[in-house]
């Protein structure tokens, strides 16, 4: 009885939950699915900073959580996840924010310039 009653409250729980998959709840998916953080970044092609970011906020976005939850449960079916990320052939993306890159006219930043100038 108190098992049905664990159960219950568990699925009430998920289901009345208002966030999405907590980074403890993602690190045990990557757990199940045999596959590290740093492993798991360069298979998606996400900055492992990226990642650990996730755990301040205390959360994981949704499409990172479906596909944790995902290779989760191909592992446990025997099928290879790797695989068919692999295939996808992603690459990573390049950044290009303002930042502190350098500009192709001079190769210094656009601080250096700006003080350079004064």
């Amino acid at each position: 009885m108190m098992e049905a009653i664990k159960k219950k409250s568990i699925k009430y729980a998920i289901f009345k939950k208002e966030i999405g998959l907590t980074f403890i709840e993602f690190k045990k998916l990557l757990l199940d699915a045999e596959i590290t953080i740093p492993k798991f970044s360069k298979l998606i092609k996400v900055s492992e900073k990226n990642l650990q970011a996730y755990k301040k906020k205390g959360e994981v976005p949704n499409p990172i959580a479906a596909l944790a939850a995902t290779i989760a449960a191909m592992h446990k079916n025997g099928l290879n996840y790797r695989e068919v990320i692999e295939s996808l052939s992603l690459e990573v993306k390049k950044k290009s924010g303002a930042g502190f890159a350098k500009t192709k006219k001079s190769g210094k930043t656009k601080k250096e310039e700006t003080v350079e100038k004064k």
